[in-house]
C-alpha cells in the first residue's frame, strides 16, 4: 500500500471513529465490521483455492483472524496432511486448525499393523535399512511410529509409507533421528561386520528385509529383530560387544516361536 493510501484509510477511519462518537449510528459500526468480515471471506476464498483437487473435494475451509479451520473429509491420512500444507500458503492464513476426518476403509488394528509392518521392512532396503529399528503400534486405526531412524531421510520415508496407506486415520511420529557422527558410522559397520561374519549369523544377511538391526547412537549399540535360537541371539550379543569403541550393547532380539519380550 502507498503512503497516499495509508493516509487516506487513516483519515477514514478517523472520521468514522468522530461518527460513531457523536451520533452514534450503527450504520458506520457495521460497515466498521465489515471490513473484517470481508477480509476473512477474501482469506477463505483464497484458503479454499488450494483444495481445487478432487481428493479435496469434500473439505471446507473458513478463515476467521487468520487461522484456517479445515473440515470435510478425506480417504486418506496423506490428502489431510496435504490440505493443511496447502493452505498454510493462502494469504492471510496464519495458523491451521485441522478438523478433517480421515474416511476410507475401515480396517482391523491386527490387520492394519501386520500390512504396515511388512511395508516398513521392505522400506529402504539397499539405503541402510539394516541400520533403522523403527516400532509400530496400531489402536484404532491410529497409527504410532517410534524407535530410532539413521537419518532424516528414513524417518521422512516411513511416516510418508503410513500415511498413504488405506485404513490409516491418523499418525503419531515419535521416531528419533539419531545424531550424525562419524564415530557412529564406523561402528554401525564394524558390528555389520562382526555380527554378520559370523557363520551362524550370515544366514541373516540373505535376506535384506529381515536383517539383525543394527541401531548405534554415541557408541551405544542396540540389537533389533528376529531370530532362529536362543544361540544366535547370544552370539550377536558376543559379536557386537566385541567391537572395540563400542560402550555398551542392548540385546533386544526376539527369538523366532517365544513370547515377545518387552
Amino acid at each position: 500500500m502507498t503512503t497516499k493510501s495509508h493516509k487516506f484509510a487513516a483519515a477514514w477511519l478517523a472520521a468514522a471513529a468522530l461518527t460513531i462518537s457523536v451520533s452514534g449510528s450503527p450504520q458506520i459500526s457495521f460497515a466498521a465490521v465489515g471490513i473484517g468480515v470481508g477480509a476473512g471471506q477474501d482469506a477463505s476464498s483464497d484458503a479454499q483455492a488450494k483444495l481445487k483437487k478432487s481428493q479435496f473435494k469434500d473439505v471446507k475451509v473458513a478463515v476467521d483472524n487468520g487461522i484456517a479451520t479445515l473440515t470435510g473429509s478425506v480417504n486418506l491420512y496423506e490428502y489431510k496432511q496435504s490440505a493443511a500444507n496447502r493452505v498454510r500458503k493462502a494469504k492471510g492464513v496464519t495458523a491451521v486448525r485441522n478438523e478433517i476426518e480421515v474416511a476410507g476403509p475401515n480396517v482391523a488394528d491386527s490387520e492394519l499393523k501386520a500390512k504396515l509392518l511388512e511395508k516398513l521392512t521392505y522400506d529402504r532396503v539397499g539405503y541402510g535399512n539394516a541400520f533403522n529399528a523403527i516400532s509400530l503400534d496400531v489402536q484404532n486405526g491410529l497409527v504410532t511410529l517410534g524407535g530410532h531412524a539413521r537419518t532424516d531421510v528414513d524417518k521422512d520415508s516411513a511416516v510418508a509409507l503410513v500415511s498413504t496407506y488405506p485404513g490409516v486415520k491418523d499418525v503419531v511420529d515419535d521416531i528419533e533421528v539419531d545424531p550424525t557422527s562419524i564415530m557412529d558410522d564406523q561402528t554401525r559397520l564394524a558390528v555389520a561386520r562382526a555380527v554378520y561374519g559370523a557363520p551362524t549369523l550370515n544366514k541373516y544377511a540373505i535376506d535384506p528385509a529381515k536383517p539383525i538391526r543394527i541401531s548405534v547412537q554415541k557408541g551405544n549399540v542396540s540389537l533389533y529383530g528376529v531370530v532362529d535360537s536362543k544361540g544366535d541371539k547370544d552370539m550377536a550379543y558376543i559379536k557386537a560387544n566385541g567391537v572395540p569403541g563400542v560402550f555398551s550393547v542392548k540385546n533386544y532380539l526376539q527369538v523366532a516361536g517365544q513370547p515377545t519380550e518387552k
